[in-house]
């Protein structure tokens, strides 16, 4: 049998523990506010009061001491999962610091996950569903592999329902740094045509939305892309949002110029290629996109 969440219709606000209550969890938050009791976790006491005003309970916290964690484990039925593995290594010790304490407390009925499409790698421009194996190119991607591997042998171990959603890059016009216009502005150059990569989006409110859908009907030990509808190549993504924005299209250079003029980290963006396919967040999660393209999400 199935185990699920309790849903406010069997329960009277069920509890909800975001970990990595960051621009996301904010919107959680405050989408839920009055129908689940949200604590969120925060390793910086400064945030207690920002986290008070969206409806949350916060609870100071941190990931990289796992004896913080202990009182947080055992308050929630449902865990939403948000917070980023460390900046080094192949393995991420922040979940399996928190799955440790979930375990000793009996753990959560439910868990969601985000995690990243990156630990497909490069993937030619294929479209594809959640069956593809992943193939992480960056100790980056290796860090989430690592995660997601984790989270569902804990659901297996100890009968949890996890969700695990894999995100794309996340836009919004009110997100920090979630819209192009700031690329834009600096004038930052993207790939010819020739050697340009297919990227998918989701608005940062659908993510949102998505997180919630999943506690709900999430299925166990599943694998979802939380993605929209856009198959759109990455320089045709910024030219349409150049001309939203009245702002000049980026220049386009070879990849060859790439390598000499970009970071490391924007390289890598620009080196994997793939269209995803999003069924499974449609039907499975019964969630229908409020911006099911980047065109009205940035219209917006």
């Amino acid at each position: 049998m199935t185990l699920t969440c309790p849903s406010p219709a069997r329960r009277q606000r069920p509890v909800l523990l975001i970990v990595g209550c960051g621009d996301v969890g904010m919107r959680v938050a405050r989408l839920l506010r009055g129908r689940w009791r949200v604590l969120a976790m925060t390793s910086s006491p400064a945030r207690c009061a920002e986290l008070r005003a969206v409806g949350a309970v916060p609870l100071v916290a941190d990931l990289d001491a796992p004896a913080t964690l202990q009182r947080a484990a055992g308050l929630a039925d449902a865990v939403l999962h948000l917070a980023p593995p460390p900046l080094a290594g192949r393995s991420d010790p922040r979940t399996r610091h928190l799955l440790q304490a979930l375990a000793r407390r009996g753990g959560a009925r439910c868990i969601v996950y985000g995690s990243t499409t990156g630990v497909y790698g490069d993937c030619a421009g294929a479209r594809f569903d959640e069956t593809r194996a992943v193939a992480p190119a960056t100790d980056r991607a290796w860090r989430r592999v690592d995660a997601e591997q984790r989270l569902r042998w804990h659901g297996r171990r100890f009968g949890t329902r996890v969700s695990i959603l894999r995100i794309p890059g996340i836009y919004a016009g009110d997100r920090p740094g979630g819209h192009p216009r700031e690329r834009l502005a600096r004038g930052t150059p993207v790939l010819a045509g020739e050697d340009d990569v297919f990227t998918n989006h989701i608005h940062a409110d659908d993510l949102a939305r998505a997180c919630i859908a999943a506690l709900h009907h999430g299925l166990p030990q599943r694998v979802v892309h939380a993605s929209d509808d856009t198959e759109m190549k990455m320089g045709d993504y910024f030219d349409l949002a150049a001309g939203l924005c009245g702002l000049p299209k980026p220049p386009r250079i070879s990849r060859a110029q790439a390598k000499e003029q970009l970071s490391p980290m924007l390289l890598s963006f620009m080196s994997e290629s793939r269209r995803l396919d999003n069924t499974r967040l449609k039907r499975e999660l019964k969630l229908r996109l409020r911006y099911p393209t980047v065109e009205t999400g940035l219209l917006a």
